[in-house]
């Protein structure tokens, strides 16, 4: 089971993959939710690109929470994003996770504990203390 870090800059990306490197811990960097309307998938997936160029041992997977939109969620598949998160019923997720699924993606579905790096201070300690917890 992977951690899920939720992410909202360069810098929490970075910091997640950081610790999640120094643990040797799989980790799920989500973006807030609906990002995918405000930031945008090539944002999304530029800026999660980047900080796995500055930890490239760090394991991890990146989601892109699209709220309750399937348009949103079909433009991130498009734009090589590799998981996606939708709100708007069983129906439509599995309709989209089999699109995503021959695409070589995912729809995420969380489980398990989550941790929300807005207005962290030093989202760094943050992720090591709470991985190494």
């Amino acid at each position: 089971m992977s951690h899920t870090i939720i992410v909202h800059s360069l810098d929490h990306a970075t910091a997640a993959l950081a610790a999640a490197e120094q643990f040797d811990l799989p980790v799920t960097l989500l973006s807030a939710p609906g990002a995918a309307a405000y930031l945008g998938a090539t944002v999304f997936r530029d800026m999660i690109a980047a900080a796995a160029a500055r930890h490239p041992n760090a394991r991890h997977q990146a989601v892109l929470d699209c709220g309750d939109d399937p348009g949103l969620a079909m433009g991130a598949l498009r734009h090589g994003i590799q998981g996606v998160r939708i709100s708007n019923g069983e129906l439509i997720r599995d309709k989209l996770a089999d699109i995503a699924h021959q695409r070589g993606a995912f729809v995420y579905q969380e489980s398990g504990e989550t941790i929300d790096l807005d207005g962290m201070a030093d989202p760094l300690a943050t992720c090591r203390l709470w991985l190494s917890s």
